[in-house]
């Protein structure tokens, strides 16, 4: 049954990239060479995953030629009876999946996915309230004073999120984004010692601030998190609760995370893209809780415009995926591979950030080997291994050359790698920074020992010789 799938497969791309090469070949070259790129390197970049031939051909479909603004049975077009099918279809793969009450499938990524999440929360808490008071139903049947005033309550609320240095997301109040510019927006950050979260410290800081919303979840920060301790901290300041999984959602799905650590149970509204570990399409997914559901309804048109119904079909698709057991083995295996991948690089004396990790992703930092981040994630591409420069906390590179790197296991894992093979990308990942040097003063320009990217390349061959990305797959 597997080779005939994987016949199967190779037929229907085979035949679609000659039907592009027809009208632009570039384009095909392209696909093409994208392929062959991502299966000669050893991809670690935490937020990047290989969706499975299911997933991405369902992204190829007409479905791309509809309109559907609106939701399931209430859309702005006509004709929008199967996207309906497709809608329904992934809202209720998501909410079985996670065992949410509610689900919402239409943002067309994380950050969509957060934004929506924000104006619902405003509409709730904010908005709704305004009204009322007001005795409206609407914002067009508000006198224009009582829309100014409503405007400026709405754009002068607080939120509390994890800052960009410690872990935290740019759409968790990072002030260039738009985030930070819709909120009075503060920053809550680790301990200066442990690098973990201080719940207390964030406690404290919560009940001075007051923030309408309580923003939990990260982008490189390699812990688990209490989320019911959140919850509390968030119930006692009468801030709203919202998690963004969109990095760990594969681990929650997979019920590596599960309890007090599965923020689905905890948090008012939770917001994931479904690529990442959850191995799926790019795009964002919405839980909520019944309070939230109507507001989150409105995203479009309230932050989105049409929703990609051919993306929604290849979240479905995702979405079954998980739900069959195979993926509770492969979400507890880029755990472990996490932990190996952590061992080995803390053996050859890399430093960690918080010391090593219980999740998918470490965070290295790179100034033992005298180099920044960026030096560092450009000499290891030039070796066949693709990561992330990051920020660590307290940065004195800043988010641009960073001090650190970001690696994750996901990726490799779906291709089958296992402890004792990321064990050896840990190797090879020290032996590359061990050998890079900086240029002068430069932040950027580097030097590669001799022989270096040729013996790395060489190892890392092996390894993915071994464990082939799409085996069987030919174009």
């Amino acid at each position: 049954m597997a080779a005939d799938y994987t016949d199967t497969a190779s037929a229907a791309y085979r035949a679609a990239l000659q039907v592009v090469e027809s009208v632009e070949p570039r384009i095909a070259a392209a696909t093409r060479k994208e392929l062959a790129d991502q299966r000669d390197s050893l991809k670690l970049i935490a937020s990047e995953n290989y969706a499975s031939p299911a997933v991405l051909l369902a992204m190829g479909s007409w479905l791309s030629d509809k309109y559907a603004e609106g939701t399931i049975g209430h859309r702005f077009y006509a004709g929008c009876q199967n996207v309906d099918t497709v809608e329904s279809v992934a809202a209720e793969h998501a909410r079985e999946l996670f065992g949410a009450p509610y689900a919402y499938v239409q943002p067309h990524s994380g950050i969509d996915a957060n934004l929506v999440a924000y104006w619902a929360i405003l509409a709730t808490r904010v908005e709704a309230p305004g009204l009322a008071a007001a005795g409206a139903k609407h914002v067009n049947e508000l006198s224009e004073a009582d829309w100014e005033a409503l405007r400026h309550t709405l754009g002068n609320q607080r939120l509390l999120g994890m800052s960009l240095d410690a872990g935290g997301h740019l759409t968790h109040g990072f002030r260039p984004n738009i985030s930070g510019k819709m909120f009075h927006q503060r920053s809550y950050g680790t301990d200066p010692e442990t690098e973990l979260l201080d719940y207390d410290a964030l406690a404290a800081a919560a009940r001075e601030f007051r923030p309408l919303i309580l923003v939990a979840g990260y982008s490189a920060y390699p812990r688990r998190i209490n989320f019911a301790t959140m919850r509390e901290i968030a119930d006692e300041v009468g801030a709203t609760l919202m998690v963004d999984m969109a990095h760990f959602a594969g681990l929650v799905a997979g019920k590596v995370f599960t309890g007090d650590e599965d923020p689905v149970p905890h948090a008012h509204v939770t917001t994931t893209t479904t690529h990442k570990s959850l191995r799926g399409p790019r795009g964002g997914l919405i839980l909520a809780v019944p309070e939230y559901a109507d507001a989150v309804d409105r995203g479009c048109p309230m932050v989105l415009g049409g929703p990609l119904a051919h993306v929604m079909a290849a979240k479905a698709v995702a979405l079954a995926e998980a739900r069959q057991p195979a993926f509770g083995t492969y979400a507890q295996h880029v755990a472990d591979n996490a932990k190996a991948l952590a061992d080995g690089l803390l053996r050859r004396g890399a430093r960690l950030v918080t010391g090593g990790t219980d999740n998918h992703l470490v965070l290295l930092d790179v100034t033992a080997f005298g180099v920044t981040g960026r030096q560092a994630e450009s000499a290891l591409l030039d070796a066949g291994v693709v990561t992330n420069r990051n920020a660590i906390p307290a940065d004195p590179n800043g988010a641009w050359y960073t001090s650190g790197i970001r690696v994750g296991t996901p990726a490799l894992t779906s291709r089958g790698l296992g402890t004792a093979e990321f064990d050896r990308v840990a190797e090879l990942v020290v032996d590359v920074l061990k050998n890079t040097s900086p240029t002068g003063s430069s932040k950027a320009k580097y030097t590669l020992a001799d022989g270096t990217a040729e013996r790395v390349h060489a190892a890392a061959a092996e390894l993915l010789a071994a464990n082939p990305l799409y085996p069987g797959l030919t174009l």
